[in-house]
């Protein structure tokens, strides 16, 4: 069994998870909903929503969107699900043209 890591995240990385933590706990509080409330539906613990909502960025990425959504918080644009379904297909449009295989590119030394 691997140890577990004491994972650091960059400073923008702890900053999208912190906002997006306090827009969902907005969401929840605009909505008069409390953290029980939203917990048993998002079928989560209290303990795991006070998390998201602090910005743990340890916090399971499809729990976070569900609760999300939940509230009301739009991901990825003003649009909701409309603009998100058209992203993923015009990003599959263009991993399409892209090459299946990536290979990294070796460093020649071309100093004699």
């Amino acid at each position: 069994m691997a140890s577990p890591v004491n994972r650091t995240y960059l400073r923008q990385t702890r900053d999208a998870a912190e906002l997006l933590g306090k827009l969902i706990r907005l969401g929840r509080k605009e909505r008069k909903m409390t953290e029980e409330e939203l917990s048993g539906r998002a079928g989560i613990s209290r303990r795991t929503l006070q998390k998201i909502e602090r910005g743990d960025p340890k916090c399971e990425i499809g729990l976070v969107f569900e609760v999300a959504n939940l509230v009301g918080v739009s991901l990825f644009g003003d649009e909701g699900n409309a603009n998100i379904s058209r992203n993923i297909s015009r990003i599959n449009d263009k991993l399409a043209l892209l090459p299946q295989l990536v290979r990294s590119t070796v460093k020649v030394n071309d100093e004699f």
